[in-house]
């Protein structure tokens, strides 16, 4: 029933031959202790401890917290976290109730809204969350939003899992123009037809290529890339005591990060590295 891991909700819609637009059912799953969320398919688009409803479950969506690295912890509360994507909600109630920070979530779907709410746990909205119903692509474009966001988390994938829908120099620089002076993006990079050193290339077209930073895939095949809005370097001693302030304030595993988390060019360098052994592997 489920076949891999990874995030994202819907974030333009289909169109079928007579222009009417769709969007898929909405449907959960439990499997023990695990809720799961899917769009019409077996795959995962996000997933919940059913006894631990504010935690994050997987491990890529904890990536997705990376931002907390290059941030005081102190400052975390006055600060406004935007999720492009709902999926199950992860990252929302994370940041809203765990963070406690003013949050805002852009969904398509109004289904995988109410089945969040009736479901997953998320909570109504509030003077300090929001959940707009739109089409993420041209809701960031809008003014009201440019300079307010200080963490953006990008997870948005179709039904099929196929590649980010959204996965352009013209998306990520509308992305770059949310965020304030400080402000962090992380994207979700998964699917078949997805291409890392591509999004790369993008990213870097918008935010700069020494503004990029990666995790190392996880084993489901999830690249977690973080993009500043101002860069900032971290030495290895910075990086390890920022991982292990993060896991003792808010309780991620981050104890493996800081052997996993490298600048983006690096993890590309990574990659074509894996890609060149499996053909000459093939090739023999």
């Amino acid at each position: 029933m489920i076949r891999k891991t990874r995030g994202g909700a819907k974030p333009a819609q289909d169109k079928n031959a007579a222009g009417v637009q769709e969007l898929p059912e909405v449907s959960v799953s439990d499997d023990g202790d695990v809720r799961y969320l899917h769009l019409g398919t077996p795959w995962v688009q996000g997933s919940m401890r059913i006894r631990d409803p504010f935690d994050i479950d997987l491990e890529y969506v904890q990536r997705m917290m990376g931002w907390l690295l290059f941030t005081d912890p102190a400052s975390v509360p006055e600060k406004h976290a935007m999720q492009l994507g709902l999926g199950a909600a992860a990252i929302t109630k994370f940041c809203h109730k765990k963070l406690r920070m003013k949050t805002t979530a852009i969904e398509l779907n109004p289904q995988v809204l109410a089945v969040c709410r009736s479901w997953f746990k998320l909570p109504p909205d509030s003077s300090t969350l929001k959940v707009v119903l739109a089409d993420a692509a041209l809701e960031i474009q809008k003014s009201e939003w440019h300079g307010t966001v200080d963490a953006l988390a990008v997870d948005l994938y179709d039904h099929e899992a196929a590649a980010p829908v959204l996965d352009s120099a013209e998306f990520y620089a509308d992305c770059r123009n949310l965020l304030t002076e400080d402000g962090i993006m992380t994207v979700n990079l998964f699917g078949r037809s997805s291409s890392f050193d591509k999004s790369l290339d993008q990213m870097a077209q918008a935010f700069g290529e020494d503004s990029l930073w990666a995790f190392r895939p996880t084993r489901e095949g999830n690249t977690v890339v973080l993009a500043q809005r101002t860069p900032r370097m971290l030495d290895s001693a910075e990086l390890e005591a920022a991982c292990d302030q993060v896991q003792a304030r808010w309780d991620l595993p981050t104890l493996r990060w800081s052997k996993v988390f490298v600048t983006a060019r690096d993890a590309e360098a990574g990659s074509k590295s894996v890609k060149a052994k499996l053909s000459r592997v093939k090739e023999g």
